[in-house]
């Protein structure tokens, strides 16, 4: 990862918590403690940020405490080629005229691009995808109600009379901040309560993680694996993962992102 792509990931990761640690900064970027502390360094100077003890914080810190987890805009620079051949593969899966719902996130996101040429029913808790379908699309979209949380992106609301009870849908499509034996997890109290009431609106359980998620884990319970019908990855899972999966019963998709398929061609040529 170059520096300055560094460089905007940490400043992005300050600004949604009180203080970004160099182990998380590290986690984030790929590089290790003494590159990030210089990078920390060099930001201090610039005045993008403040050096603290272990790690850094921001200058103009939000008033307003959003949800737990990376900022949207970070997320959507990890994995990214990784992520875009997930969400073909889910796209794969749908047709014309059917109902689904399109849970927020950054692997999700990445439906719209492939939605673009279905005509569909999307109902999404999701400011960008329902702003991108609707521009760019002539798919039917229907937003929940909801406080919009902008660092995550999405529309989220506490209450049990919202327009998620009026809506069916075929499949439903999620992230996850971690899958594991125990089930599906998430990093905020908020987030699980408004997915509750998305699966139970949902024929069917789809979720789009990369492979890294089945290494990460959370206190918080979403669902139990046997509630998921089928996980799109990536083909950095690993037989334990695979195994995992199989023993829960949920159907594997693996999908080849786009430097594999070309590899893949360049062999069979």
């Amino acid at each position: 990862m170059h520096e300055r792509e560094r460089h905007h990931i940490i400043v992005s990761a300050v600004q949604d918590r009180p203080v970004a640690t160099v182990s998380e900064l590290c986690s984030l970027t790929g590089a290790s403690e003494a590159t990030i502390r210089r990078d920390i360094a060099t930001l201090h100077m610039d005045n993008k940020l403040r050096r603290v003890r272990g790690g850094a914080e921001s200058i103009h810190p939000p008033q307003f405490v959003g949800l737990a987890g990376r900022p949207f805009s970070v997320n959507q620079t990890i994995n990214s080629s990784q992520k875009q051949a997930i969400a073909q593969a889910a796209v794969d899966l749908c047709e014309d005229g059917d109902p689904i719902i399109i849970n927020g996130g950054t692997t999700t996101f990445q439906m719209v691009h492939p939605l673009a040429s279905k005509r569909m029913q999307v109902f999404t808790n999701s400011f960008p995808i329902a702003e991108h379908l609707l521009h760019h699309s002539k798919n039917t979209v229907m937003l929940s109600g909801g406080t919009i949380y902008r660092e995550q992106n999405i529309i989220l609301s506490p209450f049990d009379n919202d327009v998620t009870r009026n809506f069916y849908a075929r499949r439903m499509f999620m992230g996850a901040k971690g899958v594991g034996p125990i089930g599906v997890m998430e990093g905020d109290p908020l987030i699980i309560q408004a997915e509750q009431k998305l699966i139970d609106q949902a024929d069917e359980l789809v979720l789009l993680v990369d492979s890294q998620k089945f290494e990460e884990r959370s206190s918080l319970v979403l669902c139990p694996l046997s509630r998921v019908n089928t996980v799109i990855t990536d083909e950095g899972i690993t037989d334990r993962a695979r195994t995992m999966l199989d023993n829960a019963g949920v159907t594997l998709v693996v999908a080849k992102s786009g430097a594999t398929q070309q590899q893949d061609s360049a062999v069979d040529g």
